[in-house]
């Protein structure tokens, strides 16, 4: 199948050499195009505006920074909808407030496409294995039209609703992983006290009721972290975290809650940026709030 992926960051990255290596043909684009370059070595071709990925492929992938950035690439003047869209099939998988998804949607489907999103739970590693978990919002046909492409790229796909449904679940499901990194790192702050070492200290974490399965993944980066050495590559970094935490906040206002921990979370985070830790992992949230003390 002819399948285009706009966006290249590290997951559209990731997503578009996993198609390829399923066997789909694959097109993407980026707006920068540097990014575009080691999967062009790999064999995808690389389109100069979406409205032309749009028109060299069935089915086209977006995973995108946010909504200003989703409104570009779909309604700017080269965006998707302003090329030969009729009959096709639009997969939105970016993190972004359930009402971007659902203001959009009608757009795409006045121009004759169909629409479904499908905000996913996982990072690179995952998303190059087919492991990741699918959130999807859509009409029950154009569900059933994206599942073959979905299933190669998750290993489980659920079907939250209508549009708008997918994300609202991706926010509610990433909101304790991201409140948990903040704890985490309030949590050791205490416990160094005693003196143990990092691989002993997070292996006790890993073992205990309050360990998650983030923190088992991450316990060898976390061990690293805390002893100040290299951890490796990020794959969910601090400054998506931030961003994240802003729609959550704002997702959950809009429906009357009061979000006192994910306000908290967001603060935490908000400081780590300030202090130059944005490009880290989430999980540096670990280290850097076990060692930051009130000035």
């Amino acid at each position: 199948m002819k399948v285009g992926v706009a966006g290249l960051g590290a997951m559209g990255s990731a997503l578009a050499a996993r198609l390829m290596e399923v066997g789909h043909d694959v097109s993407v684009w980026n707006r920068s195009a540097d990014k575009a370059k080691p999967l062009a070595a790999a064999g995808a071709k690389v389109a100069a505006t979406p409205a032309a990925l749009v028109g060299a492929c069935e089915a086209v992938l977006t995973i995108l920074t946010d909504g200003a950035a989703i409104d570009a690439v779909y309604n700017g003047p080269n965006g998707l909808l302003s090329g030969d869209v009729k009959g096709k099939l639009l997969i939105e998988m970016s993190t972004v407030a359930p009402k971007v998804e659902t203001d959009l949607a009608p757009k795409v489907r006045a121009k004759g496409a169909s629409f479904v999103e499908c905000p996913v739970g996982g990072s690179t590693a995952p998303a190059r294995k087919g492991q990741l978990l699918g959130l999807m919002g859509a009409e029950p046909a154009d569900a059933q039209r994206a599942l073959p492409i979905l299933e190669q790229l998750c290993r489980k796909v659920e079907h939250c609703g209508p549009v708008g449904a997918g994300s609202a679940m991706k926010l509610a499901i990433n909101l304790p992983l991201m409140v948990a990194w903040q704890a985490y790192g309030e949590a050791f702050s205490i416990a160094r006290s005693i003196g143990w070492d990092a691989k002993r200290l997070v292996d006790l974490f890993v073992e205990s009721n309050g360990g998650n399965k983030a923190l088992a993944a991450r316990a060898e980066m976390i061990v690293k972290l805390l002893d100040g050495k290299d951890p490796g590559v990020t794959t969910f970094s601090i400054a998506n975290g931030l961003k994240d935490l802003r729609t959550m906040v704002a997702a959950g206002e809009a429906l009357g809650a009061d979000m006192l921990a994910t306000k908290a979370a967001l603060a935490g985070f908000e400081d780590a940026v300030q202090h130059g830790q944005g490009g880290g992992d989430g999980a540096l949230m670990t280290a850097y709030w076990s060692s930051r003390h009130k000035s």
